[in-house]
């Protein structure tokens, strides 16, 4: 898997590919690949980014979800 977490900068707004019911999430901290995201619906969770590759959010889901 190509290291895509890399890019993912605290603020940015993502969203888990296998937890639709998480809602969006805002990246808080990344660290050799630890991401710590702040999701809606679930609260903080470290996910780890060379496992799991985040979805950006568009700008249209941050519409939706307000």
């Amino acid at each position: 898997m190509t290291d895509f977490s890399a890019i993912l900068e605290p603020g940015m707004i993502v969203r888990h590919p296998a937890q639709d019911n998480w809602g969006l999430g805002q990246v808080q901290s990344n660290i050799a690949g630890k991401i710590t995201v702040n999701f809606r619906e679930v609260g903080k969770v470290v996910i780890d980014g060379s496992k799991i590759m985040l979805i950006l959010a568009s700008r249209d889901d941050e519409i939706n979800q307000r």
